[in-house]
């Protein structure tokens, strides 16, 4: 199984983190090319390589990494999706103003899900800020993520990449409960919850 992130933001670079500290490799592309990630890549180490954005819509797993008014543009030219697996880690909002969009009452994964024909779509790794996603264990417990999403076999292997990082995750359901982690609008964003065994 390969895996990749299209978005090299606060985001994008904490999950390539996660991976690469959990002995997997992945691919991390941006709109400005892989020569762009060099950095990045440099600190991540021999685990990460850099690719384009074709080539990393191509892996098992694609972590969907984007600014939210970006990502209809950047998924647009990238389809069919044939099944793979893509984990939806966007919020409907953006700096510097954290104005919402108006999504007419969807949830902001219903609305990816439409620009991703095919896609098998998890939405997951969205609730924390990135300095709380970079730390999986906390207080001598592991940290809550939770996920979503309609196709029980793409969140099987997102719940299972979720404990392997080292969180406890929590299936909400379909993409619809998926929006109580959505920022904002949802009750669960932010939440720092920890798991003790």
């Amino acid at each position: 199984m390969n895996i990749s992130i299209i978005g090299a933001g606060a985001i994008g670079a904490a999950i390539a983190r996660l991976l690469t500290e959990a002995g997997l490799p992945v691919s991390i592309a941006n709109r400005r090319g892989p020569q762009s990630l060099a950095p990045l890549i440099t600190e991540l180490g021999p685990l990460a390589h850099a690719v384009t954005v074709l080539q990393a819509s191509q892996a098992d797993i694609v972590f969907l990494a984007v600014n939210w008014s970006k990502i209809a543009a950047a998924v647009e030219p990238l389809g069919p999706w044939n099944g793979r697996v893509v984990v939806d880690t966007n919020n409907p909002i953006e700096a510097p103003l954290f104005k919402p969009f108006d999504l007419g009452g969807q949830s902001s994964s219903a609305v990816v899900a439409q620009w991703l024909p095919g896609a098998q779509l998890v939405k997951a790794f969205n609730h924390l800020t990135p300095a709380l996603l970079a730390n999986p264990t906390a207080e001598g417990g592991k940290r809550v993520l939770f996920y979503s999403g309609e196709h029980p076999d793409a969140k099987r292997k997102i719940a299972e990449l979720i404990t392997r990082l080292g969180f406890f995750g929590i299936d909400l359901g379909g993409l619809q409960q998926g929006a109580l982690a959505q920022f904002p609008g949802g009750p669960l964003p932010g939440l720092n919850l920890v798991k003790h065994d």
